[in-house]
């Protein structure tokens, strides 16, 4: 292959909605994504909500949530969930002509997310130093397992497992039996929102002249950091926190309680509400009980105070007692399942599902980011891509001359699709790799 051009900088995303009304903040961030699975792709798909061009770079048999049901056809929807807004190209990263398109596109870049096992990077000969001299204004934030230290740096994990070893799951679950995981990979989600926030306060940074350039956060520091209150409960005061179930461990009445029909969830959090909630129900003796006369009494007597509350609530159906609580300003509502979610009148009001096409025609729902700007929500502005689907434009956006990029996919250096064809290229071919999220 002939020496690549010097490096130019990538265009602003083909997938920008002509509709948009103005720039949004991360236009002309470009963000090269190594990352896979959860915690990464969530991090670089909020960075692609607020406008950054993120270039995902697959290798290998590609990001393995391509792999992970539910699916849509023969596509993932795990993988839908979190890489919207992206373009996808695939390169053998362990070859020698791979290695320089890949320098290549660090050397325009302005953020680069990974998710590699502690070390991983280095060994591919992308050490800080190499970064810097690369790129020297090139920012890096990288996502492990356990952190840049201690006993457990070098292993592999995964969300549940760091839930169970940081404490969540010794405070989910019902008070009397074995702890559960959250029905979310919350851990992932939470490192995710890290890396992203990571990201943007080190592009600020430098933008202001400091030289910080790294940034790294952990699946066990996200999770960790994330016991708050609990946390400190076992810091502070030698006490272990326990499960309580749906009730929260700290200030009562506050969680899921019966009906007439169905549960429903409340929170009595101040003394004014808790004089309000007594009287609505029609139980002003409570107000009188020295059990219940504060939040600390209340939350000691939690179980007698939650048998008196359930037997008032049963008097009436679930519709009734949200609307009324809610009438006074207490935080109320029903246990929905998430297809009563997505098909809620506040869900649309608030433009949380968005319609998109894949390359194959075929119309996708997503969900948005968690972002409005200016009153607006962040756009999708294009679908999940499929695997390599856009590798000529981002090697022609290089510079690479579309002979170069032929003999380069020829080579199975790159994969991409025949230039006449609109469809992604397949997912074939293995390069060994070990990733940890």
């Amino acid at each position: 292959m002939s020496p690549l051009p010097e490096p130019q900088a990538l265009p602003i995303s083909k997938a920008h909605d002509q509709d948009t009304p103005a720039p949004l903040p991360l236009d002309g961030v470009t963000v090269v994504d190594l990352s896979r699975a959860l915690a990464g792709p969530y991090c670089t798909a909020l960075l692609a909500d607020l406008g950054a061009r993120v270039v995902k770079v697959e290798s290998g048999t590609g990001d393995p949530s391509r792999q992970w049901p539910p699916f849509d056809g023969e596509d993932s929807l795990y993988f839908d969930s979190t890489n919207r807004n992206k373009e996808s190209i695939w390169i053998d990263l362990y070859s020698k002509d791979g290695k320089e398109v890949f320098r290549t596109l660090l050397s325009s870049a302005d953020v680069l997310v990974e998710n590699f096992k502690l070390g991983t990077l280095g060994k591919m000969g992308y050490s800080t130093e190499d970064l810097h001299n690369l790129n020297p204004d090139l920012v890096h934030v990288s996502v492990n397992a356990y952190g840049q230290k201690g006993p457990l740096r070098d292993l592999p994990g995964l969300d549940q497992v760091i839930q169970g070893i940081t404490g969540i799951t010794s405070v989910t679950g019902p008070a009397d039996g074995d702890g559960y995981r959250v029905g979310l990979p919350i851990v992932d989600i939470a490192s995710g929102m890290v890396a992203a926030f990571t990201a943007v306060s080190l592009l600020f940074g430098r933008e202001r002249g400091n030289p910080t350039r790294t940034g790294a956060t952990s699946l066990y520091e996200t999770a960790v950091a994330m016991s708050v209150f609990q946390g400190q409960k076992a810091l502070s005061t030698g006490t272990t926190p326990h499960r309580q179930g749906n009730s929260h461990p700290s200030i009562t009445p506050y969680g899921s309680y019966p009906t007439a029909t169905v549960p429903i969830v409340l929170a009595v959090s101040t003394q004014r509400h808790w004089t309000d909630f007594c009287t609505l129900i029609g139980r002003t003796d409570l107000l009188e009980d020295p059990r219940f006369v504060n939040g600390q009494e209340r939350t000691e007597h939690r179980d007698a105070l939650d048998r008196e509350i359930a037997a008032s609530l049963r008097s009436h159906p679930a519709e009734k007692w949200i609307e009324d609580i809610r009438g006074l300003g207490i935080p109320a509502g029903p246990i929905r399942d998430y297809g009563q979610v997505m098909e809620d009148e506040h869900t649309r009001a608030l433009d949380m599902i968005q319609r998109t096409r894949r390359p194959d025609g075929r119309e996708l729902e997503v969900l948005r980011g968690p972002v409005s700007l200016d009153g607006r929500p962040t756009p999708v502005r294009s679908a999940p891509p499929g695997l390599s689907a856009d590798a000529r434009s981002i090697l022609a956006g290089l510079g690479i001359p579309e002979a170069d990029t032929d003999r380069l996919v020829a080579a199975g250096v790159v994969k991409a699709q025949p230039a006449s064809s609109p469809q992604a290229a397949p997912a074939d071919a293995a390069l060994k790799e070990v990733v940890s999220r």
